[in-house]
């Protein structure tokens, strides 16, 4: 994909200076950043770059006032990293385009639905009944279920799999070998000590404008649905158990696991390792730092916890510098312990 300086800033209904002509083909950093390339800066820490970077454009805010000669064409906007998400979403359409064909080596049942625009690839398996919306590509190796419902403007790396029943949203990425719709880990304990497995018949619904990363496993609900609420972003190898909620724009860092049942309200935040146990309540703007744990509801929006349990997050900072010197603290409560008996003796 190439653009010139003077179609991007009618892209981004941006401020122009330099040459309008100046072509770019590619996104850079703008430290590695070269012809034909164009690159960013939106942190004060990287101006000196902008001085030394030989990309042919430049976006920046409508703020910069440089104090050195700028080499490439600058692209003036109000949020450069809003502008600079749209222009690679550009870019990643265009480079991840993949036809509008449907391979001869993909099995797509009679009775499935395929919307105008979606290309299926290679070695991808489609069963009876399943519907599949405008304009998605399908890479190779995908296997969807029965009576799955795939939206519009979505996107199946492969490897994906989504079972029976399950439903996804418009415009949604799943990447490569997530799995949507296992079965959720129901078993009932037996007399005999064994293990009696309850079926899963619900489904996952996922809204639209979700984000799934490559790895992750969504189990389907015991009864009624899994679902993944409108524009969250869920990282690799995470794992939603079954009949969980995650909310609205919430967004979770890799390896993070939700236990059953348990609601994660909008718009919060889990680090990494994060775990929540079953049948919890998670309020709205939680924000959760890595390698915690959770075994209590959060009833309290916009928090910020830390810790295995965790607790808040400027209790937890504090704690960890008081246990940093717990054994100092030891040594002193020895000695104090020592004097008064010394000074009980003397009475």
């Amino acid at each position: 994909m190439k653009v010139t300086a003077a179609q991007l800033a009618h892209l981004l209904e941006g401020s122009l200076e330099g040459d309008p002509n100046a072509t770019v083909s590619r996104p850079a950093r703008i430290e590695e950043a070269g012809e034909g390339d164009f690159a960013f800066l939106d942190n004060p820490k990287y101006e000196a770059y902008a001085y030394t970077t030989q990309a042919s454009i430049l976006l920046v805010n409508k703020s910069f006032q440089p104090s050195q000669p700028v080499k490439p064409t600058l692209i003036r906007v109000d949020d450069v990293r809003s502008s600079l998400a749209f222009l690679l979403q550009k870019f990643d359409t265009e480079n991840n385009a993949n036809g509008t064909v449907i391979s001869e080596q993909a099995f797509v049942h009679k009775s499935a639905k395929i919307g105008i625009g979606t290309s299926v690839g290679v070695f991808t398996v489609i069963e009876e009944g399943a519907v599949i919306g405008n304009n998605c590509t399908i890479y190779p190796q995908v296997y969807i279920g029965r009576n799955a419902r795939i939206g519009e403007g979505c996107r199946l790396f492969p490897g994906v799999r989504i079972h029976f029943d399950c439903v996804i949203g418009d415009n949604c990425t799943v990447h490569a070998n997530a799995v949507i719709g296992a079965d959720g880990f129901g078993f009932a304990p037996q007399e005999d000590k064994t293990w009696k497995k309850v079926p899963q018949v619900g489904n996952v619904v996922i809204e639209n404008d979700v984000e799934i990363g490559a790895s992750t496993c969504i189990d389907r609900a015991a009864i009624g649905s899994t679902i993944i609420r409108r524009g969250a972003k869920l990282d690799n190898l995470i794992h939603i158990a079954h009949n969980a909620e995650v909310g609205k724009n919430t967004a979770l860092a890799a390896q993070v696991g939700v236990a059953g049942s348990t609601r994660i309200g909008d718009n919060c935040q889990l680090g990494g390792q994060v775990g929540l146990a079953g049948h919890l309540t998670i309020a709205d703007g939680t924000r959760i730092q890595a390698q915690s744990g959770l075994s209590s509801s959060v009833e309290t929006p916009n928090s910020a916890l830390f810790g295995s349990p965790a607790i808040g997050y400027k209790d937890f900072i504090r704690s960890h510098v008081v246990f940093k010197h717990l054994p100092d603290l030891q040594k002193k409560v020895l000695e104090l312990e020592k004097k008064l008996k010394e000074m009980g003796g003397s009475e």
